[in-house]
């Protein structure tokens, strides 16, 4: 069984299981402010549930994960992942980056 490290709390998750339900679960968000209200529900469309993957492997970006993530203010170079597209399939540790989108990764000092 997977675990996931995110904010200082370690969740258990289950093989193949959804990062951003696993989260949402928990107790946890993927989302900073008012995007915990007005994102898509986890249909990649937003792009407001993006994470770095600090460790851990993950597939490579597809479908539409990988068309979100080539439009602003997301890049596929950036290194973030949207954690509605994301199956936990090993131990990860999960950091959100501060902006709507969790984007402002060079602002964190990260």
């Amino acid at each position: 069984m997977p675990t996931i490290e995110f904010e200082g709390e370690t969740i258990d998750a289950e093989t193949g299981e959804n990062l951003r339900q696993a989260l949402l679960d928990a107790g946890l968000s993927p989302h900073n402010g008012s995007a915990r209200y007005t994102n898509c529900r986890g249909n990649g469309f937003c792009g407001t549930c993006a994470v770095e993957i600090v460790s851990g492997e993950v597939s490579d970006p597809a479908g539409q994960e990988r068309r979100r993530l080539k439009l602003p203010p997301h890049s596929l170079e950036s290194g973030l992942r949207l954690s509605c597209q994301l199956p936990v399939e090993d131990n990860l540790v999960v950091r959100k980056h501060s902006g709507y989108w969790g984007q402002n990764v060079e602002r964190d000092g990260a």
